[in-house]
């Protein structure tokens, strides 16, 4: 038996296959899930493109997740597909550049705005949007990055990454009387296409080669997939609102 045999799951963020969303997807089918993959706009064909290399064939929607119509729409296209939601992945952030990069004095409320609510507040609006599909078991996870201190030139992602702790927290404890688990794992830096815009990303590489007590590959997305598998099994039955840090353990040490 597989760890999610005959559970079904939505995930996004699906870009490359190198991304941490792709190998959830790719582990998830692996491990007897059906899934259900999302995206929006230009990186749509992509997306579908690169489903096309997971081990069994996808759906793939249209979701951006600052639309109303998208998210109003989204359960009656996942109807297509699927009478329920097991599990759900929340892979997606973004901050404008004027949001990074050092620019974190002079950055305007509009980039700020932005960076908060593709980064925090969607995972809020992804949870009400696909609601009447979750069921008692139900769980979930959102991708994170360490939010407990100050990193050099993440700026306002790091802000909005605080906040997405801080949602998933609320999440759980609204939802949790519906006994639908929500949390976060927070992975060291893998590089992705996502990482690829961020200023200065080589210096997370660094820091995790000279300072992580266990070995960290930047290249390797399985670890923090794997965890992400785990809590949208049964196995973390009674686990919610709970951030598993998957990146060699550097987030427990000093400088």
């Amino acid at each position: 038996m597989g760890l999610l045999d005959g559970r079904r799951l939505l995930v996004t963020g699906v870009l490359t296959d190198s991304s941490i969303a792709f190998e959830v997807a790719r582990l998830a089918q692996l491990e007897g899930a059906s899934v259900v993959l999302t995206s929006f706009g230009r990186a749509l064909r992509i997306t579908e493109k690169i489903a096309a290399r997971l081990p069994e064939r996808v759906p793939v929607l249209e979701l951006d997740v600052t639309d109303p119509t998208h998210l109003d729409t989204l359960v009656d296209r996942l109807g297509a597909h699927t009478d329920r939601l097991d599990g759900v992945l929340h892979s997606i952030g973004f901050a404008p550049p004027g949001a990074l990069g050092g620019n974190f004095l002079s950055t305007g409320w509009e980039d700020v705005a932005t960076a908060l609510q593709v980064s925090a507040y969607s995972l809020k609006s992804l949870a009400m949007a696909v609601r009447p599909l979750l069921v008692p078991g139900s769980s979930i996870v959102g991708l994170d990055f360490d939010a407990t201190v100050a990193w050099p030139l993440y700026d306002w992602m790091g802000v909005a990454k605080a906040a997405l702790e801080s949602t998933a927290r609320y999440l759980a404890r609204y939802l949790g009387p519906e006994e639908v688990r929500v949390n976060l794992v927070a992975a060291g830096p893998i590089r992705t296409m996502a990482a690829q815009g961020i200023p200065g990303f080589e210096g997370f590489e660094g820091v995790w080669g000279e300072r992580s007590p266990l070995p960290w590959d930047v290249t390797d997305a399985g670890p923090a997939a794997r965890a992400a598998v785990a809590l949208m099994s049964d196995w973390f039955p009674k686990t919610t609102g709970e951030i598993v840090h998957v990146d060699g353990g550097l987030h427990a040490t000093g400088a």
